[in-house]
């Protein structure tokens, strides 16, 4: 018996994201008195899946096949399965990012196993099992029970603590056979976007709406980004306008994410944006109205007109960047 964990890696590399997946797995085998088992498909060398194993996971399963190379989510997840069973799992833990998204039913359908998507604490409790997660964009919450002999479990990116602990993981490295039957994806072109932080890999977030009022205005949240090492983003209004591209547009109908910061300036906090960034672990809010919603999300909050607020901004964090 164990808790199976998909930990998706890039390029070879593992993010915070991973390391979150196998922290939450490690503590849930540990509720269910067993270990954490990690998966790693693609090619990833042993110095690298040997932080998996600093994180809880006890055995780690590296999968490496050139047909695998492209995630193809029916591929995925007949392997994941054929992994569950070989392994006993009684929880499967993906993230809830579009590959957890992707994977996460067909799995179910596989394992006949009960899904709880976008938890965000550990289990509260094991009998029955019931997990935690958000609702209504981020304004309730609910207790789900989940009831199948095996349960899937989705994590909300940044919504648990990472658990470092003493390294005693074994990696098992092992050769698969893919039917090419199943293989239905094919990528034809890759175009990688460089010199600029993704928005959805950001630690920080630098984002702006309306209330800056012009394009014109958008360089001191540029240089805030710069100084921060962060991402710039924007509000849908912003993106609709044309001044900025729709893929910093965050929010229900743009993307999706969970910053460790997250600065709104310029932002009302409308419910389709607070949708999309309610996850973050911090929100401070700049606006020059002091009933806008988004100062009911934020944590820390400045009343005030963002052109005059932001340069006091910028080289405050300059200073402390010296």
């Amino acid at each position: 018996m164990s808790v199976l964990v998909f930990t998706e890696n890039w390029d070879g590399r593992f993010k915070k994201l991973t390391f979150e997946l196998v922290s939450y797995a490690a503590k849930t085998a540990e509720m269910l008195n067993t270990t954490a088992t990690a998966v790693s498909i693609g090619k990833v060398d042993d110095a690298e899946l040997k932080k998996l194993g600093s994180y809880g996971a006890k055995k780690i399963i590296a999968i490496e096949n050139e047909k695998l190379n492209i995630l193809d989510n029916q591929a995925y997840s007949a392997l994941i399965a054929d992994l569950a069973k070989e392994e006993g799992a009684q929880v499967v833990v993906l993230s809830n990012n579009n590959t957890g998204k992707a994977i996460a039913p067909r799995l179910s359908v596989r394992l006949k196993a009960g899904i709880g998507s976008g938890v965000s604490r550990l289990p509260l409790s094991l009998e029955p099992f019931t997990v935690y997660k958000r609702t209504y964009s981020g304004n309730a919450f609910a207790h789900q029970v989940i009831k199948t002999p095996v349960k899937i479990v989705t994590l909300a990116q940044n919504s648990f603590d990472l658990t470092e602990t003493s390294d005693s993981s074994v990696i098992e490295r092992r050769q698969v056979t893919v039917d090419g039957e199943i293989l239905k994806t094919t990528v034809k072109d890759v175009q990688k976007q460089t010199g600029k932080i993704l928005l959805t890999d950001a630690d920080v977030v630098v984002s702006g709406g309306r209330g800056m009022k012009s394009p014109d205005n958008w360089a001191p949240i540029v240089e805030l980004a710069q100084a921060l090492g962060a991402a710039t983003a924007c509000s849908r209004p912003v993106s609709d306008e044309g001044w900025r591209p729709h893929e910093e547009h965050t929010g229900q109908t743009g993307k999706i994410i969970a910053p460790n910061l997250y600065i709104a300036v310029g932002i009302s906090g409308a419910t389709q944006h607070l949708a999309g960034i309610s996850s973050s672990k911090y929100i401070v809010a700049i606006n020059t109205d002091k009933d806008a919603p988004i100062f009911e999300a934020a944590q820390y909050g400045i009343v005030g007109d963002a052109m005059k607020v932001l340069p006091g901004v910028i080289a405050a964090v300059k200073e402390l960047r010296k």
